[in-house]
């Protein structure tokens, strides 16, 4: 039987090149040169830690983040910023955490909406993912456009595509 999975990945590469390009326009950046601005990345955590003086700045090295990831190709939605920014002495810190896998919730409200649509496939959750199987290609083809079209919340990737 034909089927696919519905993931939510972050590249870690492309995340890292991205932090990467984001340090080194912190250090040719009029507004934020010679300030105490940091951007760090932990790839074990899966964390992006922002630090600098106020929260002008704050605003702009977030900017600047948001701005390269779109460029790298790492998707904006992957990031949780709801979290909000921390002061410790002099500096403000803000941790955005990035999102790996499709949590339980995201899964069930993906799964129901690909029940509303009335096909003929069938979709079940599967740890950090979803896997719809169905015995035409053209609807699980028609799974995946209906997919791209609502918003979840998060950067959907279809993997694993078998006939």
């Amino acid at each position: 039987m034909p089927s696919f999975d519905v993931l939510s990945k972050v590249d870690p590469q492309m995340l890292d090149n991205t932090i990467n390009t984001v340090k080194r326009e912190l250090d040719t950046r009029y507004d934020l040169r010679g300030t105490n601005s940091q951007v760090e990345f932990d790839k074990k955590a899966l964390t992006v830690k922002l630090s600098t003086e106020d929260h002008l700045k704050l605003d702009a090295i977030l900017s600047v983040l948001l701005e390269r990831s779109a460029k790298q190709k790492v998707d904006v939605k992957s990031y949780d910023l709801s979290e909000e920014p921390v002061p410790s002495g002099k500096l403000l810190y803000r941790t955005i955490k990035v999102k790996q896998g499709i949590d339980r919730e995201t899964a069930k409200k993906i799964v129901k909406s690909i029940k509303d649509t009335g096909l003929k496939v069938q979709a079940q959750i599967m740890d950090d993912m979803v896997r719809v199987t169905g015995k035409k290609i053209d609807d699980l083809q028609a799974v995946m456009g209906h997919l791209r079209g609502a918003d979840f919340e998060l950067p959907l990737q279809f993997d694993n595509m078998k006939s």
